[in-house]
Parts: structure tokens; C-alpha cells; sequence
């Protein structure tokens, strides 16, 4: 069990952890596929967004938005159709629409009383904004993609994060849904850490890179 009461600064995935972006995903994508006759079910578009966003963060540093954009490409190239400009932009568009899972802005507001809140992000500054705003807790530090110009599971986000948090590791407690982009690196500096199982009652997390088998 862990003691809550060693440590003084929270730090949080975002998408997937607090924001529920596997259904963000899917009310973007399904209605595009469908419009070029391509009708994939669920874990499919899943499986297929996190395949196209792993490589494409893994290369050169590209802006979210732009990692967005080139998604949608590989989907037209795989599906054999070229999308609009529209349809090339309405994935990053749609995050403005991604909503909290029921229990996120409850729990941060009770967790805000007592420790310093901080966001790790894979994603551009102004994309984390339309978000916040759904989150509705005042955050004490935010770090996105965009500032540490690589994306998680890169060693580099968490230590810009450990940077300006401040506090000792052993003060810090990192909660995150996705152990590919985040308990691993996250335990790997010394950080304790909280998985946020948010598929349960689901064979494979597919959309944060990862499986879970029962046990």
C-alpha cells in the first residue's frame, strides 16, 4: 500500500488517465473512416492510431498537431484515400471535445487540498489549454511535448518535470494509465508511480501501447 502521506507533488498523464481520449479518438476517426468506406471496429482504429503515433513521435520532433495530421495520412495510405484538409486537421480539432472520465475533476479537486498537481503531456501547449479547462483545477506546473521537444516514454519529459517541480523523488508520485509511455520511464528515474488501469474490463490496452494479461 502506498503511504500518500510521503509525498507532496502528484504528477499526471493526461490523455487516457484523466481525459478519456480512446473515445476522443474513435468519435474523430470512425465517422472519417466510414466516409471513405473503410469500417473498422473499435480496437482496430485503436491499435492503428497508436501504431502510426509510436513511430512518428519516435522520429525528428514534430508538434502534436502535426503528429495528429500525419496520423490521419497513414490511415488514408493504408485505406487507399487521400483526406482533405479538413479531415487532416479533425483529429487535433477534436480534442478541444475530449471530456474528463466521471471520476477525473472530482478526485483532482480533493487531491488539490493537499499536494502540488503537475501534468506531463504528450501534446502542443495549446491543445493541453482546451483540455484544462475540463479539468477544472489549477495546475502548479504543466509540461507538454512541446516544451521538452520530445515525446514520452523519453527519459527527457520527466526530468524537465522533476526540474521545475523541485522536490526531492522521493516526494514525487507519478499516475498514469499507460506503462509504455510512462511507469516505466517514470520508475526508471526513481519515481513512485500509480497505473491507472482505465480498461479493466478489457483484454488489451491498445491506444497506450500496452497489454494486460489476468493473472
Amino acid at each position: 500500500m502506498i503511504d500518500f502521506n510521503n509525498y507532496k507533488a502528484l504528477t499526471f498523464d493526461c490523455y487516457g488517465t484523466l481525459i478519456d481520449w480512446e473515445n476522443g479518438i474513435l468519435g474523430a476517426l470512425k465517422p472519417l473512416l466510414l466516409a471513405h468506406n473503410s469500417n473498422l471496429d473499435n480496437e482496430q482504429i485503436l491499435e492503428l492510431f497508436a501504431k502510426f503515433e509510436a513511430e512518428l513521435e519516435k522520429g525528428e520532433y514534430l508538434k502534436y498537431r502535426e503528429v495528429l495530421r500525419r496520423v490521419v495520412q497513414k490511415f488514408g495510405e493504408r485505406f487507399g484515400f487521400e483526406p482533405t484538409a479538413d479531415e487532416l486537421n479533425s483529429l487535433a480539432d477534436s480534442i478541444q471535445h475530449w471530456l474528463p472520465f466521471p471520476d477525473t475533476v472530482e478526485a483532482l479537486q480533493i487531491l488539490k487540498q493537499k499536494f502540488k498537481l503537475v501534468i506531463i503531456s504528450n501534446v502542443d501547449d495549446d491543445l493541453f489549454a482546451f483540455s484544462a479547462k475540463h479539468l477544472k483545477v489549477e495546475f502548479d506546473q504543466i509540461i507538454t511535448a512541446e516544451q521538452a521537444k520530445s515525446y514520452k516514454p523519453s527519459l527527457n519529459n520527466f526530468r524537465l518535470a522533476i526540474e521545475r517541480i523541485d522536490l526531492p523523488l522521493e516526494q514525487i508520485l507519478h499516475v498514469a494509465a499507460s506503462v509504455y509511455h510512462d511507469i516505466v520511464t517514470a520508475k526508471s528515474l526513481g519515481l513512485s508511480t500509480v497505473w491507472v488501469n482505465r480498461r479493466a474490463d478489457q483484454k488489451a490496452v491498445i491506444a497506450t501501447g500496452f497489454s494486460i494479461k489476468s493473472t
